[in-house]
């Protein structure tokens, strides 16, 4: 039974923590939050404590803490969790400030902690199959491949300013994407991208729909397409073109019925939003922290992982400012 200590009780905490409780090898036993309303009300639904972090990371029966609060936050609990001798499962990124991102990876070595990264699109079954059967050699050598991520509806402008960005905020979890289908950090970045949604965004300092072309040591194309609003759902899908074939990994929709009548073929809408996309995600990226704790193999997202999809995002911005590409060796 390991115990855990949950920073953050809003919506990915949420998620973090009935998974928790759902599982027989797993206890939550505190949640930490700005709003004692929110943590209460989760640790209510869990049987957890609320607590203050200090009293969290003192707890001797905790041995991990979840780190699900907001960004600006991730480095300072990395850092008191490593001290503590805890393992670290964090959500992305590690911060929005790649030295500071690099402080973290290295206080979770210098203490010899476990430190994982929820880039959970890694877990989601379809791309984990993508990916495996690209390792096996199933298309051949791979020459393009091509990410969609369109969410639904677009964030508030006051989420915008202090995101960091759509690269950092939104498209990281593509770059990091790019990167394990690939199987290497590409070496050259060209984005190019608009406030073509919503004025607002713009004027927040920040674009809501962008276009990047990832280019790779051996001359393989990654492109990936991001948008804020996509009118018929959430759109995740994933293509792969090599020498010997393709894959493709489409939409989730609730059921595969189907129907058809005089006016054609009717298929249900995607689920409409990561929450419903990638809860199986979220629960097999935990399973995989687990395995991890016992010791055992476990293929999980890493700090280091984490620093490359921000180099990523960061050559992304600029080359969004200079209007041309960017070598991954300068950032």
């Amino acid at each position: 039974m390991f115990g855990f200590a949950l920073f953050g009780a809003g919506r990915i905490g949420q998620i973090h923590a009935r998974n928790l409780a759902a599982r027989q090898d797993a206890r939550l036993r505190h949640v930490v939050d700005v709003s004692p309303a929110a943590a209460r009300a989760l640790a209510d639904t869990t049987g957890a404590a609320v607590s203050d972090a200090a009293t969290a990371l003192a707890d001797a029966n905790v041995q991990a803490i979840l780190i699900a609060s907001s960004t600006d936050t991730h480095a300072a609990l990395i850092a008191a969790g490593a001290r503590a001798g805890k393992a670290i499962f964090c959500e992305k990124p590690l911060d929005l400030d790649l030295a500071r991102a690099e402080a973290s990876i290295a206080a979770a070595a210098e203490a010899n902690v476990l430190l994982a990264l929820g880039f959970n699109r890694r877990f989601d079954p379809a791309f984990r199959r993508l990916q495996r059967e690209i390792a096996a050699g199933r298309v051949g050598k791979v020459e393009v491949v091509s990410i969609t991520s369109r969410d639904p509806a677009p964030p508030p402008p006051a989420y915008v300013a202090r995101s960091g960005g759509l690269f950092r905020d939104m498209m990281i979890h593509d770059l990091d994407m790019a990167r394990w289908l690939l199987g290497a950090t590409p070496g050259s970045v060209y984005a190019r991208g608009g406030a073509l949604i919503d004025p607002a965004i713009g004027a927040a300092g920040d674009i809501d729909t962008a276009v990047v072309v990832l280019e790779g040591a051996g001359g393989e194309l990654c492109q990936i397409t991001n948008s804020r609003r996509c009118a018929y759902g959430y759109d995740q899908r994933i293509e792969v073109f090599g020498s010997g074939g393709l894959l493709r990994a489409d939409n989730v929709p609730a059921t595969t019925v189907e129907t058809a009548d005089a006016g054609g073929f009717t298929r249900e809408p995607a689920l409409p939003f990561f929450l419903e996309r990638y809860a199986a995600a979220y629960r097999d990226e935990l399973d995989e922290f687990l395995r991890a704790l016992r010791g055992e193999p476990a293929a999980l997202a890493t700090g280091e992982d984490g620093r490359q999809a921000l180099r990523l995002a960061n050559a992304a911005q600029r080359s969004l400012e200079t209007r041309a590409p960017v070598a991954l060796s300068d950032e």
